[in-house]
């Protein structure tokens, strides 16, 4: 007589086990997060994972022989960066994004250069596994001659990329298994399913159970596996939170749905650095990777002669790279009673602090006034070091005078101090190699007033521009 399948009750935010049904989650406090989560009995020992915690013995830790974990080095230098160095032999990528953002894409482009042999390190083309569980293996086939265009010039023939249609999760084992591949493509896991799990695909038991064997397989054969992920409406990776926690790397693509910059960030990695950005454009094509981000944040201003009121340069740090982005900000008389802070690209609650700052120790006349601040080139910044540059540019946009490619590097505090961010050296010499002299750090200046009274006195001022007379402050 068949054994019942047993029953469990998983915390979908944090992965809290329980035999029964619980209305708050006693680890992270969660309330209504526990889902089913069924197992059959009828499931193998080596999906279940006992053969293997039967293999495994302790070992001493100075008999373990370290060794450098090689790395498999993409065409594209800015998601070598954000890996950090290059894809590691059989780590698990989990990778996510707004629907139409590029995931797919630039995976599809990752497949091709890879098994083409593109990279000058390696000596053969690697052998690439693309499984897609959305689309049929007819319709990748089409996006992938759209793309070979951007990277070959031209429609080529592939002889080490496979595609398959696949939403078995252990049929998918199996293919990996018997194919053993360089390098294994998952698009998504929202949509892989296991006959041993119940639930439809997308839940908690599906999505945990289905990632659970493909890093288990990746570990196993040193295969390293790229998943992607869907998002919530929140903006977070879907699916459990735990699923976070199981792979080692943890990559997220952002983009505005009207513009062609895309962002790729790490929000974890276990083999590199945490806080490094790759800066990609969405063309009709395909994706196309920007070495030098002051080209599409800074556009004509970095060669323009004519400066306007109220554009300010900040020089922002993203991991190990600093570049250049355009604060722009605009300051005009309200008859509201209550003022608009309208702010785009920057913490908007930021920004009144800054606002209030300079209301209180600036003595501007802010409470009357509408209040307008945008990062140039779709960027979003949350460093503390562009607040300098806010204030300079609601003060040149308030008097009605332009700065002369004035670059702002400090933090404004609510006192009217100014304090040194870290990696000023590389902001000031990434300002200096693009001809911009007036740089205006807190080791020049002490408080915000200082520095808004040195521009007063036309220390930075552009001489083509004139004061705005009807301003009596």
């Amino acid at each position: 007589m068949a054994k019942k399948a047993t029953v469990n009750f998983v915390c979908q935010e944090c992965g809290y086990d329980s035999p029964q049904w619980l209305g708050k989650c006693p680890e992270c406090g969660s309330w209504n997060s526990m889902k089913e989560f069924t197992i059959r009995n009828n499931v193998s020992r080596l999906a279940t994972g006992s053969a293997v915690l039967e293999i495994a013995k302790p070992q001493k830790l100075q008999e373990i022989a370290s060794q450098e974990t090689s790395r498999i080095q993409t065409k594209y230098q800015e998601l070598n960066n954000v890996l950090g160095g290059g894809i590691v032999k059989g780590s698990a990528i989990l990778i996510a994004g707004d629907p139409g953002v590029g995931k797919s894409t630039l995976l599809l482009q990752l497949a091709l250069s890879l098994s083409q042999g593109l990279e000058s390190a390696q000596k053969s083309a690697y052998k690439v596994l693309y499984i897609s569980g959305e689309e049929s293996v007819e319709q990748v086939k089409m996006r992938a001659d759209r793309v070979a265009v951007t990277i070959f010039g031209a429609k080529t023939e592939n002889n080490n990329l496979y595609l398959v249609s696949l939403t078995d999760a252990d049929a998918i084992v199996e293919q990996i298994a018997d194919m053993k591949p360089d390098l294994v493509i998952i698009d998504s896991i929202q949509t892989v399913e296991s006959q041993n799990v119940s639930g439809l695909s997308g839940s908690v038991a599906q999505v945990r159970y289905s990632a659970l064997q493909f890093i288990r397989v990746a570990k196993q054969y040193a295969i390293p596996i790229v998943i992607v992920g869907h998002v919530t409406k929140e903006g977070m990776v879907a699916g459990p939170m735990v699923l976070s926690h199981m792979v080692d790397t943890v990559l997220f693509l952002e983009g505005e749905k009207f513009a062609k910059t895309r962002i790729l960030r790490s929000l974890k990695n276990r083999f590199g650095p945490v806080d490094e950005v790759g800066i990609f454009l969405m063309e009709e094509n395909g994706m196309q990777e920007i070495s030098s981000p002051d080209q599409l944040f800074l556009g004509p201003l970095a060669n323009s002669e004519q400066v306007t009121p109220g554009s300010v340069l900040v020089s922002t740090l993203e991991g190990s790279r600093a570049f250049l982005v355009e604060i722009q900000a605009l300051v005009v008389t309200t008859r509201l009673p209550m003022p608009r802070r309208v702010v785009s690209g920057v913490d908007g609650r930021r920004v009144e602090l800054l606002l209030a700052v300079l209301q209180k120790h600036c003595h501007l006349p802010l409470d009357t006034m509408d209040v307008f601040v945008n990062v140039a080139g779709g960027m979003k910044l949350t460093d503390p070091g562009i607040d300098l540059g806010i204030c300079l540019a609601v003060y040149s946009s308030l008097k009605n005078i332009a700065l002369e490619k004035t670059v702002g590097i400090a933090e404004v505090g609510l006192l009217g101090e100014l304090r040194v961010v870290s990696g000023l050296d590389k902001r000031v010499k990434e300002s200096e190699k693009l001809g911009f002299k007036n740089i205006v750090t807190a080791k020049k200046y002490k408080t915000l007033r200082e520095v808004l009274t040195r521009v007063s006195k036309s220390e930075y001022l552009n001489p083509k521009s004139e004061p705005n007379t009807n301003d009596k402050n």
